[in-house]
């Protein structure tokens, strides 16, 4: 086939599908690591765009002729690609910080590491929770419901159908604060556990001030904290298996939210 006899519509279609497929894949976690090739990631987003191109082809919405028309189309393919990814990015996000009060509670805060995913220093525990969130993601088939959603955004906001409204933004951000909530949730054993430690060495130090709690603490801290840290984590894979049960219809309800 010559390229050359594809129509400039078909062109610019192609061009603004890309857009939304690669924003929404560079925001997910496991495809936005510094460790991937840019050239990789570039080349997965293209693949999809070429599947999903002759079905979602037919849907298009009528271009606009003016530059300041296309610029607006390119810009609401962002904002939509950007807030479908921080949407699966808040659940491994609330997974990592789960990480991070514990390690912080068991005292292995001062332990940070780089972290290949995202080139930031925090914590083991952290690391290791959101490396093993991710596990648990793909191994449920947590990829096939995102790749899904992507098919499904261009049926339900087609390209230049996207509208912005309070009332979208009121739900988002009552999502993105649940980041917080799914945190405490999954780490609430070792939380509770580690808690109820310091306490007993509180009351320890009150009523028996001669001994050298310091010296006794911090393996006793740090014994408890790593085997509820391990109760936390297999709440960590029901936590998973219901959270991709909901992710499919919430992601839809989340695309009409944006529907003009």
């Amino acid at each position: 086939m010559d390229i050359l006899s594809i129509p400039y519509r078909e062109f610019k279609a192609f061009f603004l599908i890309l857009i939304r497929v690669s924003v929404i894949f560079q925001m997910l976690p496991f495809f936005n690591a510094r460790v991937i090739p840019t050239l990789a990631k570039a080349g997965l987003a293209f693949v999809i765009t070429i599947i999903l191109f002759p079905v979602i082809n037919t849907k298009m919405v009528e271009f606009p002729s003016t530059l300041i028309g296309m610029s607006q189309l390119i810009l609401t393919e962002f904002i939509i690609g950007i807030i479908l990814g921080l949407m699966v990015l808040v659940f491994f996000e609330g997974v990592r910080m789960m990480g991070q009060m514990v390690g912080f509670q068991t005292g292995f805060a001062i332990t940070n590491i780089i972290d290949p995913q995202s080139g930031a220093q925090i914590s083991i525990l952290a690391n290791f929770a959101y490396l093993v969130a991710m596990i648990f993601f793909l191994l449920l088939n947590g990829h096939h419901i995102l790749l899904r959603a992507v098919r499904d955004s261009f049926e339900i906001i087609p390209v230049g159908s996207f509208g912005l409204n309070f009332k979208m933004f009121n739900k988002l951000i009552h999502i993105y604060g649940d980041m917080f909530s799914i945190a405490v949730k999954i780490g609430a054993p070792a939380i509770a556990a580690l808690l109820f430690t310091n306490l007993a060495f509180g009351l320890i130090v009150k009523f028996i001030p001669q001994m050298n709690i310091m010296i006794v603490a911090f393996p006793v801290q740090i014994t408890i904290g790593l085997i509820f840290f391990g109760v936390s984590l297999h709440v960590l894979l029901n936590f998973v298996e219901t959270y991709l049960r909901d992710l499919g219809p919430m992601l839809l309800n989340t695309m009409q939210w944006f529907r003009i």
